[in-house]
């Protein structure tokens, strides 16, 4: 190995040095690093809720029986519906059908008699808005709930001789923000290690900076683990306080280890890395890099990860392409390490997966990075 090609721990270290200072005096790098986040997490604990609270809902109240009367009240009492009464169903219909009112129920005349008459079930109809699947879905189940809630407290049997009793793991309270909060710190990650390094190493080939540091005696692996290592710490030093945000501020559980959430993440941000580098490395401009990191980086971790919509309900061909996105794997094992711990043989192939798509990246920014202005 002749000396241009070697690795020369001094060479190394200036051009880290190099970029570290870069780092600090460029004032979008810390707003992307450290300002960015926060306002993503704030966005996903507060702004985005898959919880269903509050959902607006007729009760039309057709009898004035006190078996109705108190089954309108258990309606009113949950804290997942906003109740709006009415006597007549033509009332809410028209709310419905404006959206104003996402569903409502409709409890008969005849509540008491079927209640009281042996064998008879009585009859409370559900009307959604389907036009908003998940809500209509989630309206149907909570409205049979306070049914069977409300029956059990008046001593009948809501159905059978079977009692379910449900239990949740991992997220008792059904918090959105639970599983959100990890899946946003994946995209954190996505931000710094893929846009952030391609736009920066983009900008120097602009701004004529990567042809001076073509021209020293540093070999390419120099030169790619220069600008590698100190992007590779931003992300963790993010990590971290991402991290320490979530539990502090959102009350999101780390019922996993550090160490595990260390690991997972230096795993993450090398194919995170690696892809930001190669972009730069084929665009050589800010603007299409940050296309393309847009198209190729954040918009799939965003929509194909898991984080937002199941992998399981996807097509075919698009769960097939989630095997190669690093956060695929990623978005998984915080959810895990936040919600349910050090779980190390779920951790060790998402680990290995994302650092084999890693080493193709880099293997692919090393054989399209040569020490020559010539494209």
């Amino acid at each position: 190995m002749n000396a241009a090609a070697a690795l020369s721990m001094r060479r190394l270290a200036a051009l880290v040095r190099k970029e570290s200072l870069q780092i600090v005096r460029d004032p979008s790098t810390i707003l992307i690093a450290f300002v960015l986040p926060v306002i993503l997490l704030l966005l996903f604990a507060y702004a985005v809720s898959l919880d269903v609270r509050g959902v607006r809902i007729g009760v039309v109240l057709e009898s004035d029986s006190a078996a109705a009367q108190s089954l309108a009240a258990a309606y009113a009492a949950t804290r997942y519906f906003e109740v709006t009464p009415a006597r007549d169903r033509r009332d809410v219909a028209d709310e419905l059908v404006a959206g104003r009112l996402r569903g409502f129920v409709v409890i008969p005349a005849d509540l008491d008699r079927r209640l009281a008459a042996h064998g008879e079930r009585a009859l409370v109809q559900v009307i959604t808005d389907g036009s908003q699947p998940n809500t209509a879905n989630f309206i149907e189940g909570y409205a049979q709930g306070v049914i069977g809630n409300w029956l059990g407290s008046r001593g009948i049997a809501a159905g059978g001789a079977i009692e379910l009793v449900p239990r949740i793991w991992f997220n008792p309270e059904l918090e959105s923000r639970r599983f959100l909060i990890p899946g946003a710190i994946a995209i954190v990650m996505t931000m710094i290690g893929t846009m952030l390094t391609a736009l920066v190493v983009a900008r120097e080939w602009e701004r004529g900076t990567m042809e001076a540091i073509m021209s020293t005696p540093a070999s390419i692996l120099e030169i790619l683990t220069g600008k590698l290592l100190p992007y590779f710490a931003l992300g963790l030093v993010a990590t971290v306080g991402c991290a320490l945000l979530a539990v502090t501020a959102f009350d999101v559980p780390l019922r996993g280890t550090w160490i595990g959430l260390l690991a997972l993440s230096s795993a993450f941000l090398v194919p995170a890395l690696g892809q930001g580098l190669l972009i730069s490395a084929l665009t050589r401009n800010q603007f299409v890099a940050a296309q393309i990191a847009l198209l190729s980086g954040f918009l799939p971790a965003f929509l194909l990860s898991g984080f937002l919509f199941e992998i399981d309900s996807m097509p075919a061909p698009i769960r097939a392409l989630t095997y190669v996105l690093p956060a695929r794997y990623f978005v998984a094992s915080l959810q895990t390490v936040f919600l349910a711990g050090d779980i190390w043989w779920q951790f060790v192939p998402a680990i290995a997966a994302m650092l084999v798509i890693g080493a193709v990246l880099f293997t692919l920014t090393a054989l399209n990075t040569r020490k020559t202005l010539d494209r």
